[in-house]
């Protein structure tokens, strides 16, 4: 099999996600933090050259190069076969929902959680509060999604959805807020997953 490295920082979200999903799926992977206080063009080889937009995640399998969070998802969803990767079905399913955290709770969650702990400054006037009102009404549809008693949220068994969508959600109290007890629950039942960590607690992780 060939290997695989992957590029991150704890304080993302994104970089999360793929990192977690990894640990929980068991795919050896060698994994080296970069700081995003640096510059872009500050950043280390091969990591700038080989991140087509100097983000990170990056993910390197064998001798190509992946970006962007839901991207390499859907890339080891297919290679492992597995986490939404079995069938064409589920994979489409799975589609569907890292389209949508990206536009929405993948969105507004950050945004909430930068303005918060990082930066109050940058969000002027009426900013902030519209993406609390973004992530409320984006909490909302994922525990209405979560109603009908199933344990993730494709069915019953942990998908690349599930690892995406919570990307951003183990840092509540960073973003000051709260979730509804059946986010909460399924969150809970991620957290009890082999391999789950806080992102603070991943490998190789620098909090700020």
């Amino acid at each position: 099999m060939a290997s695989f490295k992957l590029y991150g920082n704890c304080e993302s979200g994104h970089s999360y996600k793929v990192k977690l999903a990894m640990e929980v799926a068991g795919v050896p992977h060698e994994y080296e933090e970069i700081d995003l206080r640096l510059e872009r063009a500050a950043r280390p080889e091969p990591f700038r050259s080989l991140a087509k937009y100097g983000e990170v995640p990056l993910l390197v399998h064998g001798d190509r190069a992946y970006v962007q969070s839901n991207a390499i998802l859907l890339h080891l969803a297919e290679h492992l076969k597995a986490y939404g990767g079995e069938t064409q079905q589920r994979l489409e399913r799975v589609r569907e929902w890292l389209f949508w955290e990206a536009n929405r709770i993948g969105f507004s969650m950050a945004h909430l959680r930068y303005g918060q702990k990082f930066d109050p400054d940058a969000y002027a006037g009426t900013v902030l509060p519209w993406f609390r009102n973004r992530f409320n009404a984006d909490i909302e549809r994922l525990d209405n999604e979560l109603a009908d008693g199933r344990a993730f949220l494709l069915d019953d068994s942990v998908s690349m959805a599930d690892f995406s969508i919570c990307g951003y959600l183990y840092w509540p109290e960073q973003a000051n807020v709260n979730y509804p007890p059946r986010v909460q629950a399924w969150l809970d039942r991620i957290a009890a997953l082999p391999g789950w960590r806080h992102p603070y607690q991943m490998e190789g992780a620098q909090p700020w």
